[in-house]
């Protein structure tokens, strides 16, 4: 049963009644009519969460977003400044497209640069970590008084899911405290991977349980929920209902293959890097393959602060490797045009380098990039300037960004959601898509 209380809660193992007990105090809401009162909340479950909501046109169907957790340095990576004193000791290296160029830690990504676009004129106020990560995946600032969703949820939420029987939303190797379905009901939790090496664990059934008292404890969990669901007839309360049918399907399911790494080649696994960031991107690549909508892989320890460089030689490696093979890999099975590749940071590091050889917070400029979905590669968009100091051309805000993320998927960027407290959300608040960017 820990299956189904993972996709549920998209948390550790709990047992049912611990279950049971946290989703009456806080997750089902039992006693938010008093929180925000009842029009409110009349306004917002008016809303059906599964009606489907026009889609614009669009060449990608899916998403893998790496997400780089910490703050990338660009001046060392994807936007190098040869021979200022800002560069250190990073040597820029040539990549595969015209003119542009690389930090040395990239060596495997040059060699796909003409499928890729550098988004150099990235910039942000929030400077803090845990601010400016809910900002990069949410679109919005960070608060107390209400949790706002992913942009995996709202792409899970306003595209539907393609494959009914994986689900629409996976993340690897990020935390709880990754923002995900925020305020929208728990069906559009993301599954949490915490090692792509390791698949999706508890799937099967444990020793000693055969498919008969499976069913008998089907049976008695379905009793307990009919009584709960009596005492608090609430949408969450069938969302969790329907989190439990969706993990045993998936447990019978021959769909259950997607995660399972091992099942590739091991020239391929080799390929992608045998690194956990190389996994999550060899595992994200079988997932999309398989019909996931939307899947995150997490990489963490980019706040360099001292060593920056001694640091980078050590985090690069797995990323170069891993994300040069996934666009190569998504080629060619011509997988990249339907899939958008993203890889993005919180924020940059300081062009001035202090006494430690580190690099500070730097949220004025830095640099994402984006891969097929549609985008024309080989190209940069906007620059900053000489020391990298300051975006000088086409500026772009997180919203920004992740309006163009929502584009090539063809969201509705006008659709307004409801939340429980009855105010209304965009899935990229006020941002406006790059539509330059696409071929």
């Amino acid at each position: 049963m820990s299956l189904l209380t993972d996709l549920a809660r998209g948390a550790d193992l709990e047992t049912r009644r611990l279950f049971l007990t946290r989703l009456a105090r806080s997750a089902l809401g039992v006693g938010a009519t008093a929180a925000f009162g009842p029009a409110a909340i009349a306004r917002a479950l008016a809303q059906d969460p599964a009606a489907p909501v026009p889609l614009g046109r669009a060449t990608a169907k899916q998403v893998i977003y790496l997400f780089l957790r910490g703050g990338m340095s660009h001046l060392d990576t994807l936007d190098p400044k040869p021979g200022k004193s800002t560069q250190g000791p990073v040597e820029a290296i040539r990549s595969r497209a015209d003119g542009v160029l690389l930090g040395q830690y990239f060596p495997q990504l040059a060699g796909q640069m003409d499928k890729a676009c550098i988004v150099s004129s990235m910039s942000s106020r929030q400077g803090a970590h845990p601010q400016a990560q809910y900002l990069m995946r949410t679109s919005f600032e960070l608060r107390g008084t209400i949790q706002h969703p992913s942009l995996g949820a709202w792409c899970h939420r306003l595209a539907g899911r393609r494959n009914p029987t994986l689900p629409g939303h996976v993340l690897i190797g990020g935390g709880a405290d990754m923002p995900s379905a925020g305020f929208f009901p728990p069906e559009f939790q993301a599954l949490p991977i915490g090692n792509a090496q390791d698949g999706l664990q508890n799937a099967r059934l444990p020793k000693g349980v055969d498919d008969d008292r499976f069913q008998r404890r089907l049976q008695r969990l379905a009793e307990l929920d009919a009584a709960f669901a009596a005492r608090h007839p609430q949408r969450d309360v069938a969302a969790y209902e329907r989190a439990y049918a969706e993990a045993v399907r998936l447990m019978r399911s021959k769909d259950l293959a997607a995660f399972d790494v091992g099942l590739e080649q091991a020239a391929l696994r080799q390929a992608y890097g045998e690194t956990p960031f190389g996994a999550g991107c060899l595992l994200a690549r079988r997932l999309v393959e398989h019909g996931v909508r939307y899947v995150e892989v997490v990489s963490d320890g980019w706040d360099t602060h001292a060593d920056n460089f001694d640091r980078l030689a050590d985090l690069t490696p797995a990323i170069d490797q891993g994300l040069a093979a996934l666009l190569a890999d998504l080629d060619g099975r011509g997988l990249l045009r339907e899939t958008l590749v993203v890889l993005a940071t919180e924020f940059g590091r300081t062009p001035d380098i202090d006494q430690d050889q580190g690099r500070n917070h730097y949220p004025k400029a830095f640099s994402c990039l984006l891969a097929g979905g549609g985008v024309r590669g080989g190209q940069r968009h906007g620059r900053t300037d000489a020391e990298g100091r300051e975006v000088v051309s086409e500026p772009v805000s997180i919203q920004d960004f992740n309006a163009t993320i929502a584009h090539a998927l063809g969201l509705p960027l006008d659709h307004v959601v409801m939340s429980p407290s009855g105010r209304p959300f965009k899935v990229a608040d006020k941002g406006a898509p790059i539509t330059s960017l696409f071929a």
